[in-house]
C-alpha cells in the first residue's frame, strides 16, 4: 500500500521539485487549449459552411424542378387522366432526372397515398416537415434527415427540401426532394481527420520546443542555485560564469557580487570573532595571577574574621563570597573560550551515571537545606557509559543547583534512565518556570528569564551554555521544557559512547505529571 501511495504521489513530487516540468507542462497545456479551441472553431465553421452550401444548392435545384412540375401539372387535361395518375407520372419523371448523378430522391403526397422513388422509404420524411408544408404556402422548407430504403440499402444522411404542387380544383399536394449528403460527410470527415493528425504532430513538436526553450531559460537559474549551494557549503571562491548582457547575465553578476560581499563580511566577522576570543582568553589568563593574590589575602582575612568588629567581619564574608563567584565566572569564561576556539576535548572514561548523579545530588544538600528544598532521586541500579566524568559532573551540578534555586522551595525530582544506546538524566522542579518560547533562550549566554530576580548561586549566566556545549561535545542532547508557574524540566541524553548516533531518549522531555494540554503545547 505504501508503494502504491508513493507511486501515486510521484507526479505531485515532480511538479513541486522541477521548475522545467512546470514550465513545459503549463506551456503545452496552454498550447493544447488554444489548439483545441482553434480546431473546434475550424471544424464547426467548416461543417456550417458545407451544410449551408449544400442547402443553397439543394433549394435551387428543388425550386427549378418544382416549377417545372407545376407547369406540367397546370397543362394537364384532368378530363382525360386523374390527378393521382398525373402525379405518379411526374414522380417517375422527376425521380429519373434525380437518379442522373445520384442527386436526389422524390416523395409526393398524392390524393390516395405517397408516391416515392423506387426503393425509398416514406419514413425518410419527418412528420415535422410534413406538418409545416401542409400548414404553409408556396415557401420551400428544409430539414436534415436520415434517408432510409426498402430495398436493403444502408441508411445515409440527407437533406429534405419540401414544397407543394397546386392542382386546379383538386387541392394542394406536398412534394419532398431528398438530397443525399455523402460527399459533404466525406469532406467533413477529411477536415476532422486533418485536425486530428495536426494535433498528433503538434503535441510532441510543441513539447520539444518548449523543453528546449525552458532549458535555455532555466540552465542559468540552475547554475545560480548550484553556485549558491557551494557558497553556502563554505566555498566562498565559487563564482558564476557570465556571458551576454541579458537579464540572466545580470542575475549572474548579482550572484557574484553577493558572493564577494558575503565573503568580505564573513572574513570581517571571523577576524572580529578571533579578536574577541583572544581578548577573553588573554584577559581570563591575565586575571588569574591577581585573583590568586587577592584570594590568598581574602582567605587570611576570612579565617581571622572573628577578631574583627561586626562591620569588618561582614565585609570580609562578602568579599570571600564574591571572590568565589568571580573565580567561577573566570573559570567559565576560560571554558567558553576553549569551546569558541574549538580546543575543547574529551577525557573519556567508563562511568556509572547513577553513582555520579547520586554524588552530585548529595553535594547540593547544603544548598537544598538553605532553600528548604527536598531533592528526590529515582534511578536504576546502574547505568554505565563512556564519557568525560568532569564534564558530565559539571552538567548535573549545574542542572540540580538551578532547579533548587528556582524551585521556590518545592520538591526537585532527579531521574536516571538507560536504554541499549543511551543514558538520560532529567531534573524537574516546580518553581517559576519559563514560557515555551524561552525553551531555547535558556541556553544563550548571560540570558535570564527574570533579570530582576535576585541570584544567590553562581550568577554568571554561562552555566547552561557550557552544559549544552558539554552535551553536544559527547554527541548528546540537552533539552529544556518549562511553563510559567508550572516549573521546568531539563533532560540530558548521552550516547553509550561519545559520537554514537542517538535516535531516542530513555526519558521523556515533558514531565510525566503534566496534563495532556501542556503536552500538546
Amino acid at each position: 500500500m505504501s508503494r502504491v501511495r508513493w507511486l501515486l504521489g510521484a507526479p505531485s513530487r515532480w511538479w513541486s521539485r522541477s521548475l522545467s516540468i512546470r514550465v513545459v507542462t503549463s506551456s503545452v497545456t496552454a498550447a493544447l487549449v488554444v489548439f483545441a479551441v482553434t480546431g473546434w472553431l475550424l471544424v464547426t465553421n467548416s461543417s456550417r459552411g458545407i451544410l449551408e452550401a449544400k442547402t443553397r444548392q439543394s433549394v435551387s435545384e428543388a425550386s427549378a424542378v418544382l416549377q417545372s412540375m407545376q407547369s406540367s401539372l397546370r397543362d394537364t387535361d384532368l378530363r382525360t387522366s386523374t390527378v393521382n395518375e398525373r402525379l405518379t407520372e411526374l414522380a417517375r419523371d422527376v425521380a429519373s432526372r434525380g437518379n442522373v448523378g445520384n442527386q436526389y430522391e422524390v416523395v409526393i403526397s398524392g390524393p390516395v397515398s405517397d408516391i416515392t422513388s423506387a426503393g425509398l422509404s416514406v419514413a425518410s420524411v419527418p412528420e415535422s416537415i410534413r406538418a409545416a408544408v401542409r400548414a404553409g404556402g408556396q415557401d420551400l422548407y428544409t430539414t436534415p434527415t436520415l434517408i432510409q430504403f426498402n430495398d436493403g440499402r444502408d441508411a445515409k444522411p440527407g437533406l429534405i427540401v419540401a414544397g407543394a404542387l397546386l392542382a386546379s380544383g383538386s387541392g394542394r399536394f406536398p412534394v419532398y426532394f431528398v438530397f443525399g449528403m455523402e460527399q459533404e460527410q466525406q469532406t467533413l470527415a477529411v477536415v476532422q481527420q486533418s485536425a486530428l493528425i495536426a494535433a498528433v504532430v503538434f503535441v510532441p513538436l510543441i513539447t520539444g520546443i518548449m523543453y528546449i526553450i525552458s532549458l535555455q531559460a532555466l540552465r542559468p537559474i540552475r547554475a545560480a542555485r548550484e553556485a549558491s549551494e557551494r557558497i553556502a557549503a563554505g566555498n566562498l571562491d565559487e563564482r558564476m560564469t557570465i556571458s551576454g548582457t541579458d537579464d540572466l547575465a545580470g542575475l549572474g553578476r548579482s550572484m557574484n557580487h553577493m558572493a564577494d560581499e558575503l565573503g568580505r563580511k564573513i572574513q570581517q566577522l571571523e577576524n572580529l570573532s578571533l579578536v574577541q576570543r583572544q581578548f577573553v582568553s588573554d584577559v581570563s589568563h591575565e586575571l588569574r595571577t591577581p585573583l590568586t593574590t587577592v584570594r590568598m589575602a581574602a582567605d587570611v582575612l576570612h579565617d581571622t574574621r572573628d577578631h574583627f568588629d561586626p562591620m569588618t567581619a561582614r565585609a570580609t564574608e562578602l568579599l570571600h563570597r564574591e571572590l568565589d563567584r568571580f573565580e567561577s565566572l573566570l573559570t567559565e569564561l576560560l571554558e567558553i573560550s576553549r569551546f569558541d576556539a574549538g580546543a575543547a576535548d574529551l577525557q573519556v572514561d567508563e562511568i556509572d551515571m547513577v553513582e555520579l548523579v547520586t554524588t552530585e545530588v548529595r553535594a547540593q544538600d547544603p544548598l537544598a537545606d538553605s532553600y528548604g528544598t527536598k531533592v528526590v532521586l529515582e534511578a536504576p541500579h546502574d547505568a554505565r557509559l563512556r564519557a568525560d566524568p568532569r564534564r558530565v559532573r559539571r552538567i548535573i551540578s549545574n542542572l540540580v543547583s538551578n532547579a533548587i534555586e528556582h524551585g521556590e522551595g518545592r520538591e526537585v525530582l532527579v531521574r536516571v534512565g538507560a536504554s541499549e544506546d543511551a543514558v538520560a538524566v532529567t531534573v524537574r522542579d516546580h518553581g517559576v518556570g519559563f514560557s515555551a518560547a524561552q525553551a531555547h533562550q535558556v541556553f544563550q549566554r548571560f540570558w535570564r528569564a527574570d533579570p530582576s530576580r535576585q541570584r544567590t548561586v553562581g550568577g554568571s549566566g554561562l552555566g547552561l551554555s557550557i552544559a549544552l556545549e558539554d552535551a553536544q561535545l559527547h554527541g548528546g542532547w540537552l533539552n529544556a521544557w518549562g511553563r510559567p508557574g508550572n516549573g521546568a524540566q531539563f533532560r540530558l541524553t548521552l550516547p553509550i559512547a561519545p559520537g554514537e548516533p542517538l535516535s531516542t531518549s530513555p526519558l521523556p522531555a515533558v514531565p510525566d505529571d503534566v496534563g495532556a494540554t501542556w503536552r500538546r503545547s
